[in-house]
């Protein structure tokens, strides 16, 4: 949105401080027990076949039936072998989750002769969350603090409301008006389905967004600012897509999206660097096509402790003015394992591979960006084409427990406490290093942290990292790995 090299902290203050007041208020009430996953297939025999005769769903009152039938792998008519129960149901319970829409399910299968009678009684989210951000114009929480000496006129204080529900078709709609560092207006809108198999969609994204100050070059892996608070705006980036979904599968995705940006930058960015875009010029207007492909096996898509997930994303960019043509492919696979019933292990590889390597300045954003870094390297921003990153965490479930409320969209509130070790391996390859110090060569990193998972898809990751230069430091993200 406003940068590709900018990674903007956010924090959504009435749903976290209202996720710490329910705690509290829960701890004193009535609590339940975390949800298990350890229902295993067993060998099934021929012979215990049923016939799914009725398939009830109970508690859906915004979100249409369809779109639970769409994520469960079962429908009326079925012949399902009743020693496979066990698995189906945890599977199905899985799915919903998934889904983002609920916050408890809870299902119930009765038989009659050769016949089941399955029942799945669901009780929905609260779907349109008004909500204040507080967003920071640093990369993460660590760099503000330290780097910045923790300045409020970097922050940036928005609202946002968004249905993630929007008519009950699980389409999304979101609206964004945010003031101070950075003064953005946004529009996001998806339909995931089109058609009656639920298998198309379409999305709208427009943007608008300014700021008074910003980068302009990076020194020995720094980024270096100009423009003042209080001063005239200094960059302003529009942009607009369409996008096509299509999801044949349950695990399986594909999106296509068209974009035309326009980004401009004032003459005193233009002057302290005259490559940041291309050839001179203070604009960059191009238009912008990518092909995303995913194929998500994993238990939990919003916290993922079991199975394999594959994303690859190709992007090409045709540039009218300040950039000429830009290509690139980004590939993310992850294996996630159960180690024991309480011991996890996971392995989750990362890369870049770019066309031409050689781009202006603000075209070869590498790693110290989004969730592309190499732990341990917060406070670096290493410029580059290629790169390759590895991460290997080992945790152990100390805490799995949900919390039961009579509050109405935070009837279960659950809360999951992971400690970790962890260890990364990075590189990126410049043909422009300049100042850099940690470009064309590896980074790694050891670590030990802990990962705090709740309602809401809320993550808090705390992790003590030390890394090749002999630095250490405790590093806050609210993000997943």
């Amino acid at each position: 949105m406003v940068s590709d090299k900018l990674y903007y902290l956010a924090y959504d203050f009435n749903m976290k401080c209202l996720s710490v007041l329910l705690l509290a208020f829960c701890l004193i009430g009535n609590h339940g027990y975390g949800q298990s996953a350890n229902t295993t297939e067993k060998t099934i025999p021929a012979y215990c076949k049923m016939r799914l005769a009725s398939l009830r769903l109970e508690g859906n009152t915004k979100t249409r039936s369809q779109v639970i039938l769409r994520e469960i792998g079962i429908k009326e008519g079925d012949s399902i072998v009743i020693d496979s129960l066990p698995a189906l149901i945890f599977q199905n319970k899985l799915r919903l989750f998934n889904l983002q829409l609920f916050n408890e399910v809870d299902q119930q299968t009765d038989t009659t002769g050769s016949e089941i009678v399955w029942r799945i009684k669901v009780k929905e989210r609260w779907y349109i969350l008004p909500s204040m951000t507080l967003q920071f114009a640093d990369r993460n929480l660590n760099t503000w603090w330290v780097e910045q000496n923790h300045e409020l006129q970097r922050a940036s204080i928005g609202v946002t409301i968004t249905d993630k529900n929007f008519r009950g078709r699980l389409e999304s709609l979101a609206v964004t008006a945010q003031l101070g560092y950075t003064q953005k207006l946004a529009m996001n809108y998806m339909r995931p389905y089109l058609n009656k198999g639920l298998t198309h969609g379409l999305g709208l994204n427009l943007s608008v967004a300014q700021s008074r100050q910003t980068y302009y070059a990076t020194n020995a892996d720094k980024l270096v600012f100009t423009g003042g608070y209080n001063g005239p705006v200094v960059m302003r980036q529009m942009e607009g897509g369409l996008s096509y979904l299509y999801r044949p599968a349950y695990a399986t995705r594909h999106m296509l999206q068209l974009s035309y940006k326009d980004f401009w930058v004032s003459d005193t960015v233009l002057r302290l660097n005259p490559a940041y875009y291309d050839a001179g010029s203070k604009r960059a207007r191009f238009f912008e096509l990518s092909y995303r492909y995913e194929l998500n096996k994993v238990d939990n898509w919003n916290y993922s402790l079991k199975g394999e997930k594959v994303v690859l994303q190709g992007v090409v960019r045709k540039g009218i003015e300040g950039l000429d043509v830009q290509s690139f492919v980004n590939v993310e696979a992850g294996a996630f394992r159960r180690l024991t019933p309480k011991w996890y292990a996971d392995l989750i590889l990362r890369g870049r591979l770019m066309l031409p390597e050689r781009q202006p300045y603000y075209f070869r954003s590498g790693l110290g960006t989004q969730t592309d870094y190499v732990r341990g390297y917060e406070y670096y921003v290493i410029d580059g084409g290629n790169y390759g990153l590895l991460r290997f965490d080992l945790k152990r479930e100390i805490f799995n427990n949900t919390y039961h409320s009579h509050v109405k969209y935070f009837t279960a509130m659950p809360l999951r406490l992971y400690p970790k070790l962890f260890a990364d391996a990075g590189y990126i390859s410049s043909p422009e290093p300049g100042s850099s110090k940690l470009s064309n060569q590896w980074l790694y990193s050891v670590g030990v942290g802990l990962d705090v998972v709740t309602f809401y898809d809320i993550k808090l990751r705390f992790e003590f990292a030390y890394n090749h230069l002999s630095k250490n430091g405790l590093f806050f993200h609210t993000n997943s790995e």
